[in-house]
């Protein structure tokens, strides 16, 4: 079996670009949005995600108050609430994610 010979860029890399890559886009959309921009996009291409966030955040929000003040029976009962929102969240994902998949490209 042959050694293999020695190997020599065809190009030089300049290290303050990003690689070239074939058929690679680093985005999808033409110009680059702000991170607002991308914010309402995605709220509204699926709203229930945002909504099922703060539903989380505000039962563990509630939760954790309750246990502080030592209303044991509502903190438990606002654990809960979270895992169920919590679900309800990745539910959303789930639908969007099929939904966009769904969708035919142009």
């Amino acid at each position: 079996m042959a050694a293999p010979g020695p190997v020599t860029p065809q190009d030089s890399l300049d290290p303050s670009q990003p690689p070239v890559i074939e058929g690679f886009s680093s985005t999808v959309y033409g110009d680059s949005e702000s991170f607002k921009e991308k914010f309402l996009r995605k709220t509204c291409e699926n709203p229930l995600v945002p909504l099922g966030c703060l539903g989380t955040a505000a039962a563990l929000t509630y939760g954790l108050y309750c246990f502080h003040r030592g209303q044991s029976h509502r903190s438990q009962l606002m654990m809960r609430t979270r895992i169920l929102a919590q679900g309800f969240t990745v539910a959303a994902v789930l639908v969007g994610m099929a939904v966009s998949a769904m969708k035919p490209r142009h």
